[in-house]
């Protein structure tokens, strides 16, 4: 069996709109989106229905992925790794030298991708101060890593 190399293509900015609709779709965190999160965000597919989606929050310094979701008629296409690497060089390229996040489904992927488990009380006062790790976000979530 011989493996294909899927090129996606990956866009900045996606609408408030369409984001809001994908990741709810996928029961993730929207109540805190505004069309200025969405500088940050980039998604594949049509720009009225992305197929997919990953947002960051840039720091002093620090990241936060905001979230990542592929569309399940999407997945294994490798969209999401690249919207993963797309987010990443995004963070780099603005200064950061850690990238964040939050999961209560995804730690095995993002383990797979570099991401390694951390404690919540070293997480950056940055990152603490977002209203995904502060409010939105259980306290059971895994808290991950990964150096950039």
């Amino acid at each position: 069996m011989t493996s294909s190399t899927v090129t996606v293509s990956v866009c900045q900015k996606p609408s408030l709109t369409s984001a809001i609709a994908l990741l709810a779709s996928a029961d993730l965190p929207t109540e805190d989106l505004t069309e200025a999160h969405c500088e940050h965000f980039f998604f594949t597919g049509p720009a009225s229905c992305p197929t997919g989606l990953v947002g960051l929050e840039i720091f002093d310094g620090v990241a936060l992925l905001r979230s990542l979701v592929v569309t399940p008629e999407n997945r294994g296409q490798g969209g999401g790794a690249a919207l993963l690497e797309h987010a990443q060089a995004h963070a780099r390229g603005r200064g950061a030298r850690e990238l964040y996040l939050l999961t209560t489904t995804a730690g095995q992927y993002f383990e797979k991708n570099g991401f390694v488990r951390a404690a919540r009380d070293a997480a950056p006062v940055a990152i603490r101060n977002t209203r995904e790790f502060a409010d939105i976000c259980p306290s059971g979530s895994a808290f991950m890593m990964r150096r950039l």
